[in-house]
Order: structure tokens, then C-alpha cells, then sequence
């Protein structure tokens, strides 16, 4: 290229040689590659920012469905876990992860309309520029060329009627000495020779001129055209050269722009970690799982130093107890048990033959029988032990669960309910508008699904006062069910439930709702209900196996359980069963569960060992 100075600057080497003695033609090729090298620099740069915005949108896009991945479901279990602060924390992280992907997504944009499409715009433009440059300077040294040519041409020309006029004049010379030759013929060739010199002077004459011309175009192609052409040229060079410059602090700056919101996330990231309360946690999990029990007693003493007897005959486990010396003892076996409370041990029953003044009393072979065909029945019950599926009023569980349970479904129901009442009030503003405009369809069309709704929303309003009921005995809102309000509640859910788990039936009411081993009798047995009200209120209450000393005031407020106070002296009728709930009776009409811990038992010698015995047959 051409500096002021008028040297060829190419590739940064500076010649000093003088410009007509350089070959143009060869400058423009190298120019020519040059720039084509230039182009391809930039291309390359454009397809660099191409695969760095895909790497971008395809992180981002990974980020995405790695944070929707491990979002919670909706309706799930897992909701449930992000009541938690670490869970909390960890959907705030996932959050943000979204906001972050987001960010790649804006430089990847960035980049895509502020460096590749500009710069293949660019692109093209340079690609004309320099095909219009090199179009230039090619016709110039054409044009020189030619001019070349010219001069060429007019220059033989001139040497050639020059050579023709020294023929002429040697040629009339020779005629004029030769004395011979007539005057006719030295004449001619007089005129011959002052013809040929005449051509060899405007031959001159138009050599001169030709040469003139072509150094003027030679001056001014190689001082005026070829320096503009290579100036342009080397123009578009730096050009080309501050633009890559320019979209490489693009390239960076576009990164910098999203940096602060990138940091803004990951302070948000810290800030729910900081936000961890690993004592809040525990306390959830505390409510979440508390049974609302009280702490069972401590494990009584068994002396085995007195003598066991060493066969039980019919009439001992017949007869009523008798009246040995009471002696404190500290709990029983501990054993667990699926119910916390055990109103009536049917085994036991059997074997001892409290039943009912108008049932005749059998053998104890016979009772013994009856024990072993009812083996099924305790084999079924197991099963519930093991995680079968549970009663409908969530009586397995301990109070504050079965309450929180019975809330979730109380719940539950009324959003059911308000859902189909919302369906409902949309039907019936249908039916409205189709009675007022029968041609958009007809009313009666819907009148079917009205019904349907109806009477979905009256189960819903049962299963709701069902489940509320059940609620308000947990939370000591409504007195204690009696017995006939309880199978009343039973024959009301066996004519709702389409297929009853033979399990299921197997249960009956304890004291805080839960079921033991006895079977229902309104389920199972399809016998009148006054017929079943007689059984069940003649029925021979527990015998008497010893007798206890209340160490605190009890307030039993939830069904089954009895009130004592501080001092009071009371009778056992069923010992502790691993559960930390005695059962004691005040009189006839008055009985129910204690604490163990709240009161000291005295069980009788004899009664004891004879209910020890029958509990292991039991079992």
C-alpha cells in the first residue's frame, strides 16, 4: 500500500525502490490474498461466537431441566417435605438456578444481535468493498496496458518509416551519381526519398505525441490512481481489523452486563442457606410425629421366688379370685402393641367365662376350641400390625396424629365440595343462558349432571360430619360417643363402602377410637339391633385382678379413659399392656384408662399368675 511518501506498504514491509519500477500487478495478488485471509479471520470469528452462543442456550437449557427435575410434584408427598427450611432452601436454589440459566439464555441473545448477525452483515459489505477495490485497479493497469500498446505500435511505426526513409534517400543517391540513369528517373526517386522522409517525421511527430500521453498515464497511474486504489484498500483493512477488535470487547462486555444478576443469584443461593433453621426442623418434626401419649411407667418387678403353680384346672379359671395379700408390682411384661388402648380381651373372655347371664356356660374344653377357631381371626389382625390398610377414622394412629390426619381430611373434603359446588353454580348459569337462548343447546341436557352434582356434594357434607364428629372426640369437643351411636357409625360405613376388608370388620371401639380384636357384631352377625343392644349391655363386666392408688389427679377427657384424683383408691381389671394404659373401675357403672405412671397397682397373687398364664396362651 501507499503512504504519503508514495512507498508500497505491504504486509508492513516498506520498499524504497521507485514505483515504476515495481510490478503492480503482483502487489494486487498479494493484496488480494491478503484480504481474502482478512475475510476468513472474520468468518472464522463469526462461526467461534456462532458455537459459543449454542454452548450457551444448550447450558441453560440443562440448567432448566435440571431445576424443573428436582422441582416438587404438585399433589405429591413430596410437598410435604418442603415445610422444611433445608427444603425450603434447597426449591430457593433450584429457583435460582432457573434465573441463572436464564442469564446464559440473555448472553447467548446478546451475542447473537450484537456480534454474529452485525458481523455477517459486515461481511458481505467488505466482500463488495474490496471486489469493487480490486475491480479498480485492475482496469487502471489495463487502461496502462493498453496506453503501453499504443505507444509500442506508434514507436515501431516510427523506426519503420525511418528505416523506409534512409532506403529512399540511399536509393536517390545512388540514382543521382549513375550517369546512366535518365533525369526522369533520378526525379523519381527524389520525390520517393522526400516522401519517405516526410512519413518518418509524422511518424516522429505521432510517436512523440503517443509517448507524451502514455508518461502522463503512467505518472498518474502509478502517483494518482493505483496509491488511491491501494489506500482504500489498506482503509478497509484497518477497518476490518478495529471492527474484530471491537466485537471481541463485546464478547466480553455482554459477559460483564449479566455478572451482577449472576451474583445477585448466587447471593440469593447464601442467603437461603443462611436461612437453614436446623431448630425449627427438628420442632416440625417433633409436631409432625408426637403421639400425644404419655411416657409409660416404669418396668414392675416380677418375684419368682413364690411358688408357681403348676396346673390350672377348670374350676380356678372359673371361680372368682381369690383373696390373696396384695403387693405392688411394676408393670408386667412390656410387649408392643398396635392399639394403645384394649377395652376387651375376647380370649380371656372365653377363658374365663364372663359371658353374658343368658348364655350357658360351657367347658373349658369347649371354650378352649373356640379360642383355636378364632386363630384366623388374630392371624388377619397380625396383618394389620404389619401395615395392612388402616380403619377409616384413623383410630391406629396415636391421638395428635389421628387428629392431624382427621384435620387433613375434614380438609380435603371441603375443597371436594367446593369444587363440585363450583361446577354446580357453572351448570346451572349454562342452563340459564340456554333457557333464555334455546338455540345455543338445550337445558335439559344438563339437568342429569345437576343431579349428579347434588348428590355428590350431600356424600361429601356426610363424609365431612362423619370426619368432623370424629375430629371433635379427639380434640375433647363433643362428649364420648355411646356404644349405639358407635354401631350406628359403623352400619352407616358399611352401607358406603363397596368392599369391606374381612380385617375391618374384625375391629371395635377403644378408647380413643382405636379397634381391638373383638369382632363387629353389626357387620359380621346380621341379627336385629335390639337383639344386639341386650348382648351387649348384659354383658359380665371384667373380673377384678387387683386393686391400685392413685399418685396424681387424672382428668380423663378424651373417650375411655376415667377421672381420678390424687389419693383414690381404685380396682384393676385389666393390667398394663405394654402400652402405659392400666384399666380401672371405680364402681359398676364407672370405668376406664389411667396412666400407669399415675397410679401404684396392687395386683392380687393368684389373679395375677392365672392372667399371666392365660396371656401366654393368648398369644
Amino acid at each position: 500500500m501507499v503512504s504519503q511518501s508514495h512507498r508500497y506498504v505491504f504486509h508492513g514491509a516498506i520498499s524504497p525502490a521507485p514505483l515504476c519500477c515495481m510490478k503492480p500487478k503482483d502487489q494486487f495478488d498479494n493484496l488480494e490474498k491478503h484480504t481474502q485471509w482478512g475475510i476468513d479471520v472474520l468468518e472464522k470469528y463469526i462461526k467461534f461466537v456462532k458455537e459459543r452462543t449454542e454452548i450457551e442456550l444448550s447450558y441453560a437449557k440443562q440448567l432448566r431441566n435440571l431445576s424443573k427435575k428436582y422441582q416438587p410434584k404438585k399433589n405429591s408427598k413430596e410437598e410435604e417435605e418442603y415445610r422444611y427450611t433445608s427444603t425450603r432452601a434447597f426449591l430457593a436454589t433450584l429457583n435460582e438456578m432457573n434465573d441463572y440459566a436464564g442469564q446464559h439464555e440473555v448472553i447467548s441473545e446478546n451475542m447473537t444481535s450484537l456480534i454474529t448477525g452485525e458481523l455477517t452483515r459486515y461481511v458481505q459489505e467488505l466482500k463488495q468493498e474490496r471486489k469493487s477495490h480490486f475491480h479498480d485497479g485492475r482496469k487502471a493497469q489495463q487502461h496502462l496496458e493498453t496506453c503501453w500498446k499504443q505507444l509500442e505500435a506508434s514507436k515501431r511505426r516510427f523506426e519503420r518509416d525511418c528505416k523506409e526513409a534512409d532506403r529512399a534517400q540511399q536509393y536517390f543517391e545512388k540514382m543521382d551519381a549513375d550517369i546512366n540513369v535518365t533525369k526522369a528517373d533520378v526525379e523519381k526517386a527524389r520525390q520517393q526519398a522526400q516522401l519517405r522522409h516526410q512519413m518518418a517525421e509524422d511518424s516522429k511527430a505521432e510517436y512523440s505525441s503517443t509517448l507524451q500521453k502514455f508518461n502522463s498515464e503512467q505518472h498518474d497511474h502509478y502517483y494518482t490512481h493505483i496509491p488511491n486504489i491501494f489506500q482504500k484498500i489498506q482503509d478497509m483493512e484497518e477497518r476490518r481489523i478495529v471492527r474484530i477488535g471491537e466485537s471481541m470487547k463485546t464478547f466480553a462486555e455482554v459477559d460483564r452486563q449479566v455478572i451482577p444478576i449472576i451474583g445477585k443469584c448466587l447471593d440469593e443461593i447464601t442467603k437461603a442457606a443462611e436461612s437453614i433453621d436446623h431448630k425449627n426442623d427438628s420442632q416440625l418434626v417433633i409436631e409432625a410425629f408426637k403421639s400425644g401419649f404419655e411416657p409409660p411407667g416404669d418396668i414392675e418387678f416380677e418375684d419368682f421366688t413364690q411358688p408357681m403353680k403348676r396346673t390350672i384346672s377348670e374350676s380356678s379359671l372359673s371361680n372368682s379370685r381369690g383373696d390373696g395379700k396384695s403387693e405392688p408390682k411394676f408393670g408386667g411384661k412390656s410387649k408392643g402393641k398396635l392399639w394403645p388402648f384394649i377395652k376387651k380381651n375376647k380370649i380371656i373372655e372365653t377363658l374365663l367365662g364372663t359371658k353374658s347371664p343368658k348364655q350357658q356356660k360351657e367347658p373349658l374344653s369347649h371354650r378352649f376350641n373356640e379360642f383355636m377357631t378364632s386363630k384366623p381371626k388374630i392371624h388377619c389382625f397380625r396383618s394389620l400390625k404389619r401395615g395392612g390398610a388402616g380403619p377409616e377414622d384413623f383410630s391406629n394412629l396415636p391421638p395428635e396424629q389421628r387428629r392431624k390426619k382427621l384435620q387433613q381430611k375434614v380438609d380435603e373434603l371441603n375443597k371436594d365440595i367446593q369444587k363440585e359446588m363450583d361446577q354446580r353454580d357453572a351448570l346451572t348459569k349454562m342452563k340459564d343462558v340456554y333457557i333464555k337462548n334455546p338455540q345455543m343447546g338445550d337445558a335439559a341436557s344438563v339437568d342429569h349432571r345437576l343431579a349428579e352434582l347434588g348428590q355428590n356434594i350431600e356424600k361429601l357434607r356426610l363424609e365431612v360430619q362423619k370426619f368432623e364428629g370424629w375430629l371433635a372426640e379427639v380434640e375433647g369437643r363433643l362428649p364420648a360417643r355411646t356404644e349405639q351411636a358407635r354401631r350406628q357409625s359403623g352400619l352407616y360405613e358399611a352401607q358406603n363402602t363397596s368392599t369391606v376388608n374381612s380385617c375391618a370388620q374384625d375391629r371395635e371401639s377403644s378408647p380413643d377410637g382405636s379397634y381391638t380384636e373383638e369382632q363387629s357384631q353389626e357387620t359380621e352377625m346380621k341379627v336385629p339391633a335390639t337383639d344386639f343392644d341386650d348382648e351387649f349391655d348384659d354383658e359380665e363386666p371384667l373380673p377384678t385382678i387387683g386393686t391400685c392408688k392413685a399418685l396424681y389427679t387424672f382428668e380423663g377427657q378424651n373417650e375411655g379413659t376415667i377421672s381420678v384424683a390424687e389419693g383414690e383408691m381404685l380396682y384393676v381389671i385389666e393390667e398394663d399392656k405394654g402400652d402405659g394404659w392400666t384399666r380401672i373401675r371405680r364402681n359398676e357403672d364407672e370405668e376406664g384408662y389411667v396412666p400407669t405412671s399415675y397410679v401404684e397397682v396392687y395386683l392380687d397373687k393368684n389373679a395375677k399368675d392365672e392372667y399371666k398364664s392365660l396371656q401366654k396362651i393368648s398369644e
